[in-house]
């Protein structure tokens, strides 16, 4: 599909602010003095106005059961909008939904006929903020992960996914010029954002662009005061290191880290990922925050590959959580105790979804949450 001139004006704008070492927002407003207006981002166990999440296509048919189970999961509790790219798509996500047991037509499913593709919404859909008492969508950029899965993925129509949220949803849209993904965003709803440097800062996204610079970048888009940085890429994973796979806020002042432990591939001595993950615990702890480790300690086989069991890409939603699961009945068990800790109060729902797992994520890479807006909004 060629591109539209509003689409190749969108990119050198872009690329010429990331040369200069600028970010160009649109609809950003200051206050009167010049300063930035107030700006938050709820953390993800605060109240949701909705979740949000891209129906697989052909190529990712095989993750279907798992959406399938994921939906009717959430629709239990909160508002789900599910963009179908095309109305044979809407057709087979329906039937995969009553397939396993759900409604397509439940009042707490909406069905958006927003193109997009691949499956991955996290990471190439908004990240919403709250400025002057009102939601508002930030448009990142997104360009397949810096082209790490092929320079064929197609990515054009998930990089406009943002806006097309926004005008389903009545927000209005503040594009940002630099290129990254929601699943490198962990934010405490207090100040505080979190994220892997290795990621952000892939020159591939982002060419010349430093870390001081991405920090005031972060401060200005978030309104935060402290940007908390790891480091470190676990072999194999071509996102490079997003952070929702290592290091999560369970509450304001609390993370929990990933610990290979036990039997898992990266418990053996020297093993990289583990050192991913320690080295990320050192340095959130140095930032002064509480450290909980999470283990993993189980391996699973599927087609033909071991994968450790990581319970880290879990969603937060309204009265629960969905996490991945890995079809090993006693470490999925663990995980659903260990969950229900970290959140009292909400059901907690692991759900087996190995085949998008294989590919690199799973139910927060997923799905999008749209925060609620303030009382006093």
């Amino acid at each position: 599909m060629p591109d539209s001139p509003r689409r190749r004006t969108r990119r050198a704008v872009r690329l010429a602010a990331l040369l200069c070492g600028a970010v160009v927002t649109a609809g950003a407003s200051l206050a009167p003095d010049g300063a930035a207006p107030s700006r938050r981002v709820p953390a993800e166990w605060e109240p949701q106005e909705a979740i949000w999440l891209q129906w697989p296509g052909r190529w990712e048919k095989s993750y279907e059961t798992a959406f399938a189970r994921m939906s009717t999961a959430i629709a239990r509790y909160e508002t789900l909008h599910i963009l179908a790219a095309s109305p044979a798509v809407r057709a087979e996500a329906r039937a995969a939904i009553e397939r396993e047991g759900g409604d397509p037509d439940h009042p707490n499913i909406r069905w958006r006929g927003i193109a997009s593709d691949s499956a991955w919404m996290r990471d190439n859909g908004p990240v919403y903020v709250v400025e002057d008492g009102a939601v508002r969508v930030q448009d990142w950029g997104f360009d397949a992960w810096g082209g790490a899965f092929g320079a064929g993925v197609p990515y054009r129509l998930d990089d406009r996914v943002p806006t097309e949220v926004a005008r389903a949803a009545g927000l209005p849209v503040e594009e940002v010029g630099v290129v990254h993904e929601r699943g490198n965003l962990e934010f405490n709803g207090a100040g505080a954002v979190m994220l892997n440097w290795s990621v952000i800062g892939d020159p591939r996204r982002n060419a010349g662009y430093t870390r001081e610079r991405a920090e005031a970048d972060l401060k200005r888009h978030f309104g935060v005061s402290k940007v908390v940085f790891i480091e470190g890429v676990p072999p194999g994973d071509l996102t490079n290191g997003h952070i929702d796979g290592i290091a999560r806020f369970i509450d304001a002042s609390t993370v929990v880290v990933a610990q290979c432990a036990g039997a898992a591939a990266c418990a053996a001595p020297g093993d990289a990922t583990a050192g991913v993950f320690d080295a990320a615990a050192r340095t959130v702890a140095r930032a002064g925050f509480t450290v909980i480790r999470d283990p993993v300690e189980a391996t699973v086989e599927h087609r033909g590959r071991t994968f450790d069991t990581n319970y880290m890409n879990w969603l937060v939603g309204d009265g629960f959580v969905v996490a991945v699961g890995f079809g090993h009945p006693e470490a999925d068990a663990a995980a659903r105790a260990r969950l229900e800790t970290y959140f009292p109060g909400r059901d907690v729902h692991v759900i087996e979804m190995l085949e998008s797992w294989a590919a690199g994520g799973g139910a927060h890479c997923h799905t999008n949450d749209q925060p609620a807006p303030p009382a006093d909004g």
